[in-house]
């Protein structure tokens, strides 16, 4: 029988800290560097990700580019805009603080009120040595946008995204990581929802030797909707790690949270921790989040903890679940039985449990290229990517 992809480690783990008092600053000396005990970082394989610990000597080696029907929706900023980057998003680890006072420019997309934007914007990071990315996302009320985050390329990158919906907004975030095998990216994306306002957010992580991403979400009014979808592929060796928060304090919201992965080949490991607040003002608040993960191999190993705490009771639901199985042999028997190559059969189940999240993406292009990607993993029997 294969050994376990990873063995137990014999260390103490600081008790969870209460989300509602987490640390959090935009000076790194704030933060104490990570030993492993920390309940944050305690799946994280610090070894590989200690570049992060420190300052970049290289903050600027990527390539990006942006794009949009309207150009005056985008830009760089130095000075950082007319609206403060910052206002709602505050780092809360070393790296994520790092990254922002690291970085020398802010990347602006900017929706003005009452617009509705057909074509997708896109932000293309172009990785080649190390860098510190600055992203601010502000769709003013009564917009409705969609933005693509596409990451690709080599190096250590490490991110901070600042997203602002306004009231009755719409925005769709797809954030794409197929990072090349050598590459490590660690990431914050935090979303302020206003009023009435929803934000659709789907992230599709393939690529990268490891990838850390951590994505938070809270209100400014009462109606506001967060669904946030998430597709990863770990192969052998990868580390693919996605955190989330939700955190409700302002009555008649919603969230929902669909995060599914799949793993194949020696040492592949995911991790999943999905935290969701409800604060003792949020009354009426409606909540799920579920995590399924699909060990193809032996030797992958997949991380899931969903966590839910609730200060009051006049809610209308809340609820989590988590699951972490097997292909089914069954499945592939029946389709095998009907003449359909094992390939193929596996190909099509693959692709039936992926199809909740991929398929929520709205661009055709973005959508054919996160198949494609998924079929080349079927294709690579769990070797790492290349």
């Amino acid at each position: 029988m294969t050994a376990p992809a990873h063995a137990e480690r014999e260390v103490a783990i600081s008790p969870a800290r209460d989300k509602s008092d987490e640390i959090s600053s935009f000076d790194p000396a704030d933060f104490p560097t990570p030993t492993g005990r920390e309940e944050q970082f305690r799946f994280t394989p610090l070894r590989r990700i200690r570049g992060f610990l420190s300052a970049f000597d290289i903050t600027d080696g990527a390539d990006v580019s942006l794009s949009a029907a309207d150009p005056r929706m985008i830009g760089f900023d130095v000075a950082q805009g007319p609206v403060v980057a910052g206002q709602w998003l505050t780092p809360v680890d070393l790296p994520s603080a790092l990254a922002w006072s690291g970085a020398d420019r802010i990347i602006g997309v900017t929706v003005p009120s009452g617009v509705e934007v057909v074509e997708p914007i896109t932000v293309a990071i172009v990785g080649r040595t190390s860098s510190y990315q600055s992203i601010r996302i502000t769709v003013e009320h009564d917009s409705r946008a969609t933005v693509i985050i596409d990451h690709s390329g080599s190096g250590t990158h490490a991110t901070n995204v600042e997203v602002e919906v306004g009231r009755r907004a719409a925005l769709t975030l797809v954030s794409v990581q197929n990072w090349s095998p050598d590459a490590s990216h660690l990431g914050r994306i935090h979303t302020h929802v206003g009023a009435d306002a929803s934000i659709e957010q789907v992230v599709a992580t393939f690529g990268g030797d490891v990838v850390r991403l951590v994505s938070t979400v809270d209100y400014d009014g009462p109606g506001g909707s967060a669904n946030l979808l998430g597709a990863f592929f770990a192969d052998a060796g990868q580390h693919l790690e996605h955190r989330l928060f939700v955190d409700h304090a302002v009555p008649g919201c919603r969230s929902n949270v669909v995060y599914k992965g799949a793993l194949q080949g020696e040492h592949a490991h995911t991790v999943w921790i999905g935290d969701v607040l409800i604060r003792g003002g949020a009354v009426g608040t409606s909540t799920y989040e579920i995590n399924r993960n699909l060990i193809l191999t032996d030797g992958a190993r997949a991380d899931s903890v969903p966590n839910l705490e609730i200060e009051t009771g006049e809610i209308v639901g809340a609820g989590h679940a988590s699951a972490t199985g097997r292909f089914d042999d069954e499945q592939l028997f029946y389709l095998r039985s009907r003449g359909i190559p094992e390939a193929v059969a596996r190909q099509l189940v693959v692709r039936g449990f992926f199809a909740e999240v991929l398929d929520a993406v709205k661009d055709e292009h973005l959508r054919t290229r996160l198949w494609s990607i998924v079929d080349s993993e079927l294709g690579s029997g769990g070797a790492a990517s290349e």
